[in-house]
C-alpha cells in the first residue's frame, strides 16, 4: 500500500482587505504573513510543497521551500476562481453595481457565473485535474499545498463527494485553515480520507 499525506492551506490575509480577489494578485499584508506562520506547527515537515502561482501563496510557499529545504513546485491550475467583471471590488460594490447577478450566482453559482467570470464547472475540472496530477507525482510522499479557499473547497469535493451546486457554499475556510487528506492506493483500489480540516489549535 502507499499512502500520501497532503496538508491543503489557505493563504492568509491578502493586502486591501476584503473583497472579490479571485485571480487578481494581491501579496500577503503584515497580518497574512502572522497567520500563515502560526499555522504551521513547530517541528512539522513535508517532502515537497505545491502552491499556486499567485502572491499570497506563492512567496509563502518560497519561505517554507527554503526552510524546509524540498523542492516546491508551482501549479497554475491551483490559482483562485477568475471573477470576472467583480475581481478587485467589494461585495458592497458588485451589490450596488451588480446586485442580481451577485443573488442569482449566490442562490445556484453552477448555472450564473459572475459577468466575465470562469465557470465553476470549470474551476473545478481545472482544481481536479491538477489534484490528480500531484497526488500521482508525489504519491507516498507528504505534501503541502498553499491554495485559495475555492480551490480547497473543490478538493474537499472531490474526496467527499458533494455536489458542484453545494460545494462553493457548504464548507467554511478561513484565512491560513488547513485540511488534511490521506490517500491509500493498493491493488485494491484507492482510498481518500479527510483526516481534519480548520485552524491550527494550540
Amino acid at each position: 500500500m502507499t499512502t500520501t499525506l497532503i496538508d491543503l492551506i489557505r493563504h492568509g490575509e491578502p493586502e486591501g482587505g476584503p473583497m472579490f480577489r479571485g485571480q487578481t494578485d494581491h501579496p500577503l499584508s503584515a497580518t497574512g504573513w502572522q497567520q500563515m506562520r502560526g499555522a504551521i506547527g513547530d517541528g512539522e515537515h513535508w517532502d515537497a510543497i505545491v502552491t499556486s502561482p499567485l502572491l499570497r501563496c506563492a512567496e509563502f510557499a518560497r519561505e517554507q521551500s527554503e526552510r524546509l529545504g524540498v523542492p516546491l513546485y508551482t501549479e497554475p491550475r491551483l490559482r483562485e476562481i477568475g471573477f470576472g467583471d467583480w475581481e478587485g471590488h467589494t461585495t458592497a460594490q458588485v451589490m450596488t453595481t451588480w446586485g442580481e447577478a451577485l443573488q442569482r450566482f449566490w442562490d445556484n453559482p453552477v448555472d450564473h457565473p459572475p459577468p466575465g467570470g470562469e465557470s465553476l464547472a470549470a474551476f473545478q475540472a481545472r482544481v481536479t485535474e491538477a489534484w490528480h496530477h500531484w497526488n500521482r507525482q508525489l504519491a507516498g510522499k507528504r505534501i503541502l499545498v498553499v491554495c485559495h479557499g475555492g480551490v480547497v473547497r473543490m478538493v474537499l469535493a472531490d474526496i467527499l463527494e458533494t455536489p458542484l451546486e453545494a460545494a462553493f457554499r457548504t464548507v467554511a475556510v478561513p484565512y491560513a485553515s488547513r485540511s488534511r487528506i490521506r490517500l491509500d492506493e493498493s491493488p485494491h483500489g484507492r482510498l481518500a480520507c479527510l483526516l481534519s480540516h480548520g485552524l491550527l489549535e494550540g
